[in-house]
C-alpha cells in the first residue's frame, strides 16, 4: 500500500490572484491534485477562478467537488460522505491534494467541514493549512481605513435577521464586519438608520477582484440584490 498523500487546505485570498501567498503558490505547483468547489452546472467556482492563472489543467489532476446546498440532513450526510470518499481515494493513491478555498481555510470555509468529516471517517491523514488573506482584510485595504486600532473591539459576524442580536453586536463593538450580508441587507440598513450608523457603513461585493463593487452610500442598496460574496463593514 502506498503512503497516504497530504491534504492541504490552501487559502487563495479574497479575489485578486496577486494576493495569494508565496507558500500557497508553491503548494499549487507541487500538489498532484487541485481540488476545488464546483458548481452543479459546471461553471468555475470563485476559488478556481482566483488561481486558474497559476494552474495548467493539462499538468494537474483537477478534482471538482459539488457541495450540497440543502438543509435536509440525510442528503447532507450522504453527499458529504461521498465527497470525503472521493478525496480519500486520491490520498490513498499517494497523491498530495491542494484544496483551494477563497479567503482563509479556517475562517467560515468549506474546508473546515471537509477536514472534520475526513478525520471522523479515516485515520492517519496528514492535513496542513496554508493561511490566506480573508475578505475582511481585503475590504480594509480597499476601503482605506483600519478595522481596529489600540484597544478598539472588532467583530466578524455572519449577518442574520435577528434584529436584537445584530443591534447588540453593533452597540458592543467599535467595528463590525458583517459577512453573508446580502440576504438581510434591507433589515441591516433599517437597523443602521435607527442607530444613526448608516453613514459609518460600507459594502463591497467580491472585494479585490476584477468584479469588485464598493458602495459607500448604502442607502441606495435597500432594494438591491447583491451576490453572495458581499460584506458590510460598520466602523464607528
Amino acid at each position: 500500500m502506498s503512503k497516504l498523500g497530504t491534504l492541504y487546505g490552501v487559502g487563495v485570498g479574497p479575489g485578486d490572484p496577486e494576493l495569494i501567498t508565496v507558500k500557497a503558490f508553491r503548494i499549487l505547483k507541487e500538489a498532484d491534485v487541485i481540488a476545488y468547489p464546483k458548481k452543479r452546472k459546471g461553471s468555475k467556482s470563485y476559488a478556481h477562478q482566483i488561481v486558474e492563472c497559476y494552474i495548467n489543467p493539462n499538468e494537474k489532476e483537477m478534482l471538482g467537488l459539488v457541495f450540497p446546498m440543502t438543509k435536509d440532513q440525510t442528503i447532507l450526510d450522504e453527499k458529504w460522505a461521498k465527497i470525503a470518499d472521493e478525496v480519500y481515494g486520491k490520498l490513498k493513491e499517494g497523491k498530495d491534494i491542494a484544496f483551494v478555498t477563497e479567503g482563509d481555510p479556517f475562517l467560515y470555509s468549506t474546508y473546515i467541514h471537509l477536514m472534520r468529516i475526513l478525520q471522523e471517517k479515516y485515520e492517519g491523514i496528514a492535513m496542513k493549512v496554508i493561511p490566506g488573506i480573508s475578505s475582511v482584510n481585503g475590504s480594509a485595504a480597499q476601503f482605506g481605513f483600519p478595522l481596529a486600532d489600540g484597544d478598539e473591539r472588532i467583530g466578524i459576524i455572519p449577518a442574520n435577521d435577528n434584529r436584537e442580536e445584530m443591534k447588540d453586536v453593533l452597540l458592543n463593538h467599535d467595528c463590525v464586519v458583517f459577512i453573508k450580508v446580502a440576504k438581510v441587507l434591507p433589515q441591516m440598513i433599517d437597523l443602521l438608520e435607527e442607530l444613526q450608523l448608516v453613514d459609518c457603513a460600507t459594502v463591497a461585493t467580491k472585494v479585490t477582484s476584477k468584479e469588485e463593487v464598493i458602495f459607500r452610500d448604502i442607502r441606495e442598496l435597500k432594494n438591491a440584490e447583491l451576490p453572495y460574496l458581499s460584506l458590510m463593514v460598520v466602523k464607528k
